[in-house]
C-alpha cells in the first residue's frame, strides 16, 4: 500500500556483532616513526632535501626570468642548488630510491618545468649563455660585428685550450661523465667570456651537457656517442672561431 522508503545507506544485518579484532590497538598519543633505523632516516631526509631543492630551483628560475633577482645572486644560488642536488644523488642508496627526475616528479605530483630544464642542463642560465651584465660593450663597425675582436688574448687561449683538452680526452678514450662533463662546462664558461653571440653549433655543446648530466659519474659514452661528440665538437669549434674573424 505504501511505497517502501529507500534507505540512504546499506543496512547491516541485525545479527551483526562488531569483531574485537577490528578495534584499534594503536596508542594515538604515541609518536609514529617513519624510519626504523638511522640509515632509513638519512635516506628520507636526503629525499626530502632533494624535493626542497627542486621546488626552490623552480621558484628561482621564475624569479630570474622576471628580473626579480640580480644575475650575480641568481648565479650563486642556482649553482649552490645544483651542487646540493648532485651531492645528494651521489649516494647510491639515495639515487636508487630517487629513480630519475621524471619518476620522482610523478610520485610526488611536482609541476616544475623551469627546474626540470635547469637540472637537465646542470648549469645556471647565466653560465649556459653569457650574462648581459658581463658582456663587453659593443663598438660600431662597418661589418656589424660585436666587440669579440676586443676579447682578451687570455680568454681566447683558455677557450681554445679547453676545446683541445676535450678532443684529447676523446682520442684517449676517456669517456666517463666525470671526465667529460667538467671540461664541457669549462668550454661554455670560456667561450662566454670571449663572445656574447650564439655561434653556429653552440647548442650542440649544451645538448651534450644535458646528455652527460643525466648519466652517472662513472658511466661512459659508447664508441658511437664518442664519435658523434667529436663531430659536434669540431662543428662548434669552427663556429666559435667564425665569430672571431
Amino acid at each position: 500500500m505504501y511505497a517502501q522508503q529507500q534507505l540512504a545507506y546499506a543496512p547491516s544485518p541485525y545479527s551483526y556483532t562488531p569483531s574485537s579484532t577490528l578495534t584499534a590497538t594503536i596508542n594515538l598519543d604515541e609518536e609514529v616513526k617513519l624510519a626504523d633505523n638511522a640509515a632509513e632516516r638519512d635516506l628520507y631526509e636526503s629525499l626530502a632535501e632533494i624535493y626542497s631543492i627542486i621546488i626552490t630551483l623552480d621558484a628561482l628560475e621564475k624569479a630570474y626570468l622576471r628580473d626579480s633577482i640580480k644575475e650575480s645572486e641568481y648565479t650563486e644560488t642556482c649553482d649552490r642548488l645544483l651542487r646540493q642536488y648532485k651531492s645528494n644523488l651521489a649516494d647510491e642508496t639515495v639515487a636508487a630510491a630517487f629513480g630519475n627526475l621524471e619518476s620522482f616528479k610523478l610520485e610526488w605530483d611536482l609541476e616544475v618545468p623551469k627546474a626540470t630544464e635547469r637540472l637537465k642542463i646542470g648549469l645556471p642560465a647565466t653560465v649556459e649563455s653569457a650574462p648581459t651584465s658581463h658582456r663587453p660593450t659593443s663598438t660600431a663597425s662597418t661589418n656589424g660585428t660585436a666587440s669579440t675582436n676586443h676579447a682578451s688574448a687570455a680568454h681566447l687561449v683558455t677557450a681554445s685550450e679547453n676545446f683541445i683538452t676535450l678532443f684529447d680526452a676523446i682520442r684517449m678514450n676517456m669517456l666517463s661523465k666525470d671526465t667529460l662533463h667538467p671540461i664541457l662546462v669549462e668550454i661554455i664558461q670560456a667561450v662566454n667570456k670571449v663572445t656574447d653571440r650564439d655561434f653556429e653549433n653552440k647548442g650542440k655543446i649544451v645538448q651534450w651537457l644535458i646528455t652527460l648530466n643525466q648519466m652517472r659519474a662513472a658511466e661512459e659514452l659508447s664508441g658511437e656517442q664518442a664519435r658523434e661528440l667529436q663531430f659536434d665538437l669540431n662543428a662548434a669549434y669552427d663556429g666559435f672561431k667564425g665569430t672571431l674573424g
